[in-house]
């Protein structure tokens, strides 16, 4: 593993990682749940993804790009929550979910916590999470990488993993792919014969010792991993100047 000194601080790798997720995606809905998500997914928009469609959170696709919190001045069209279903369903939409837990099959969690007739603890509920799973790509943003998120077992399945859609048959995997899950520590895939979590790359400043005593199930680690690459000096004028002035993404990473 090599990589270069930089000023990047792992906010902005994680972004960077994050807006990876949309590259080359040409003219589908980036819908990016999560402050560090929504800063990748305008930076692929003013670099790499000039047609990503964005939206202003609610229900008004937008033309400009705008700093995190604040309102566009370009408005392109109106999208009710039917159109965004339509685009959900006919997988015009790659979403970029949280996960309160997940597993090596890509199972998701964001339901409850225990066992599901008397939890511990309840959370947003199922949602749309088989939905977006079933028909549209769906990837992951964890800001705290943990064994209480990568668990080996999900305590209820709210998005379904690579295991539970060949389970089900041809018209579960037929539109089911989870490209990427990006978290704090580094990048992963199904990118194995079994469609089990691999270590892609790391964020500069992370071992694989760290990533693997983070995680509660035993991960796929190539021999040589690389480093999540460097975000270049555009780049970061952009989420420093123009979408996160304020720096709102260290404090959903903060500098180790």
């Amino acid at each position: 593993m090599s990589g270069g000194t930089t000023t990047a601080t792992r906010a902005e790798y994680c972004a960077v990682a994050c807006a990876e997720v949309w590259r080359d995606a040409g003219e589908v809905l980036a819908t990016p749940m999560g402050t560090v998500p929504t800063i990748g997914a305008r930076l692929a928009k003013l670099t790499f993804s000039p047609d990503l469609l964005l939206t202003d959170g609610e229900a008004l696709l937008i033309g400009d790009v705008p700093a995190v919190g604040a309102r566009a001045q370009v408005v392109e069209g109106w999208l009710p929550y039917r159109g965004h279903l339509a685009l959900v369903a006919t997988g015009r939409r790659h979403v970029m979910m949280g996960a309160a837990q997940l597993d090596r099959h890509g199972n998701q969690n964001i339901s409850c916590i225990g066992d599901w007739s008397r939890p511990d603890r309840q959370l947003l509920g199922v949602r749309g999470a088989p939905v977006n799973t079933l028909n549209n790509p769906t990837s992951y943003w964890v800001p705290r990488h943990s064994t209480r998120v990568f668990v080996e077992r999900v305590d209820m399945v709210s998005g379904v993993g690579y295991d539970r859609a060949a389970a089900a048959g041809p018209s579960a995997t037929r539109y089911h792919r989870i490209p990427d899950v990006v978290s704090d520590l580094g990048v992963f895939d199904f990118e194995t014969p079994d469609r089990t979590m691999r270590l892609r790359s790391l964020h500069p400043g992370i071992t694989v010792e760290q990533v693997t005593q983070a995680t509660g199930f035993a991960l796929t680690v190539p021999d040589e991993v690389p480093y999540t690459r460097e975000p270049s000096a555009e780049e970061l004028r952009l989420i420093r100047e123009v979408i996160d002035p304020k720096g709102l993404r260290e404090r959903e990473v903060p500098t180790a």
